[in-house]
């Protein structure tokens, strides 16, 4: 299992820039940290022959360094806007290379945008949806070398459950991008 052997303050960040924003709110100046970060898209992948989502387990150095775990968190696929193509293209390539599915661009679609880790980045992320089977699989997936990333299948019949099961470690963006597969796809499962 991972294990955390120190953390230090970062002075040259790759993909964060900590800041400290000087603002006036009702004549009173404050002063707050944050973060400047991506913006982010984010696809929740229900797979028709498995009839499960598919979604990305993944290990995460500050989850376990905060809440002392395994570190590992259950995911949609998501990925960081950081290329001068569109979003859903950035979406697709997502798909791709942590899920192992080609998926065609026209078969993605926007679910909405939304605003993450606002207490320090105000970040956004767009939400897409989009409906496989196992004849788009190219690949295994897994993402990057540097990733640590394992596909899962949730059968549609167990998600419900899943998202209240705190011994599973996932995102709000997952919890929300069910409840709206729920209401807008199927309602009886």
């Amino acid at each position: 299992m991972p294990k955390i052997i120190q953390t230090s303050q970062l002075l040259e960040p790759n993909f964060i820039k900590p800041i400290a924003i000087t603002y006036e709110n009702e004549g009173v100046t404050k002063l707050w940290e944050a973060v400047i970060s991506h913006d982010a898209v984010s696809i929740l992948l229900y797979n028709s022959t498995r009839n499960s989502f598919v979604l990305v387990k993944q290990f995460r150095p500050s989850v376990l360094n905060a809440n002392k775990t395994d570190g590992m968190t259950y995911e949609l696929c998501a990925g960081i806007i950081d290329k001068e193509i569109s979003d859903k293209e950035i979406a697709r390539e997502e798909v791709l290379e942590e899920c192992g599915y080609d998926v065609p661009i026209d078969s993605i679609t926007k679910v909405t945008s939304y605003y993450t880790s606002v207490g320090i980045s105000g970040a956004s992320q767009t939400l897409y949806y989009a409906e496989i089977n196992d004849s788009m699989i190219i690949n295994e997936g897994g993402g990057l070398c540097e990733e640590n990333i394992e596909v899962i299948y949730l059968p549609l019949q167990e998600a419900r459950a899943f998202m209240f099961n705190e011994s599973y470690q996932k995102t709000p963006g997952l919890i929300m991008a069910f409840y709206w597969f729920f209401d807008t796809k199927i309602k009886a499962v």
